[in-house]
């Protein structure tokens, strides 16, 4: 259809919303044919629509004619570029790893249920539950009546393979002395789904690993990015952060970031009224806020530069999560420097 119009392809711009893997392969062909193409945040051409009209009409038709509006205007948009694709690629394994991370923790929360059911008082007797060596242990005994039976030398064989010699003989007899005193209820079905739970658990614990590798592989050959140089930030919440910001050139200044992100505060004004009291408008990315909140948390911890500014702001009677809202802002503005120069991070003396 394009084609028959024109030849000359350096003239026509595409424009679609992003719509996930919905767009993916009209996306792969698009490029493959060479077309420009513009991928637009579907919040953008929403309230680009509401700009155009007062009424309240969304259709397929609608749609196309706005974004064919934005494309023509002078409206900033930066086109789709070959490092966007390490980008979706990086994107779509830090996500899948965020959501197989939350199907553990729902586990791990499963398995301090039931011990609490079978074996209450182990909770006690060792630092965590989801350590290797108890695992091991209930698997094998899932129940305060199967570790009471169970034989000495058995039971300290495998505590101590299990946690590579840190556990021996007297540990093993602590455990069995403890659960023969223990008021924990022997249920044979809770007793199997702490086996299965605990088998579901190791199996995404080795899913995550691989996932990790792999987003390591492509932050080192692909990505590049000086964002590990900064201290406290690891390779796990640096690709989130590197992922779903995306071609840092797509923004002007870090307050733009910061918007896309949803951590700019919301502004209401009219007449004399001011809100005195903004809200954060949290309508960006969930998962990008979620990166730059928990990498904040342990760049202020490793950095005396952002410690002794999170401190500053609380000094300041900010409430903490406010006060390290103003250090992800500062965090943010840091990496939006480094990735535009390229230059690794250096702590201010």
């Amino acid at each position: 259809k394009i084609a028959s119009v024109t030849e000359n392809i350096t003239k026509v711009k595409v424009g679609l919303e992003a719509t996930g893997h919905y767009s993916y392969n009209l996306l792969g062909y698009l490029l493959d044919k060479g077309f420009p193409t513009y991928i637009i945040n579907p919040l953008h051409t929403n309230l680009y629509r509401k700009s155009l009209s007062l009424r309240q009409t969304k259709t397929d038709k609608v749609d196309a004619r706005t974004i064919a509006s934005m494309l023509m205007s002078d409206v900033n948009l930066k086109s789709y570029s070959d490092t966007s694709y390490h980008n979706e690629e990086l994107k779509s394994l830090t996500r899948y790893r965020f959501d197989k991370v939350k199907e553990r923790s729902a586990l791990k929360v499963s398995i301090s249920r039931l011990v609490c059911i079978l074996f209450p008082e182990l909770e006690e007797l060792v630092p965590t539950l989801h350590m290797a060596s108890v695992y091991t242990l209930l698997s094998e005994f899932p129940g305060a009546s199967y570790v009471a039976s169970a034989h000495l030398t058995k039971l300290t064989n495998l505590l101590s393979k299990a946690s590579k010699g840190h556990y021996g003989k007297d540990t093993a007899v602590l455990f069995r002395e403890t659960a023969r005193s223990s008021i924990g209820s022997v249920m044979p079905a809770k007793s199997l789904e702490l086996k299965h739970t605990i088998k579901l658990i190791q199996e995404l614990t080795s899913e995550i690993d691989e996932i990790e590798t792999a987003i390591k592989q492509i932050m080192d050959e692909e990505i590049q990015s000086p964002i590990l140089t900064i201290p406290g930030i690891s390779y796990r919440m640096g690709a989130m952060i590197i992922a779903e910001i995306g071609d840092f050139n797509r923004f002007d200044s870090a307050d733009k970031i910061l918007a896309y992100a949803g951590m700019s505060p919301s502004t209401y004004q009219s007449d004399q009224l001011d809100n005195c009291h903004s809200h954060m408008e949290k309508r960006g990315s969930r998962y990008l806020r979620y990166a730059l909140y928990n990498a904040t948390k342990y760049v202020c911890h490793w950095d005396k530069t952002f410690g002794a500014y999170l401190e500053k702001k609380c000094s300041e009677g900010k409430h903490y999560n406010v006060a390290l809202s103003h250090a992800a802002k500062k965090l943010v503005r840091t990496i939006f420097a480094l990735e535009r120069s390229g230059q690794p991070y250096k702590a201010s003396v």
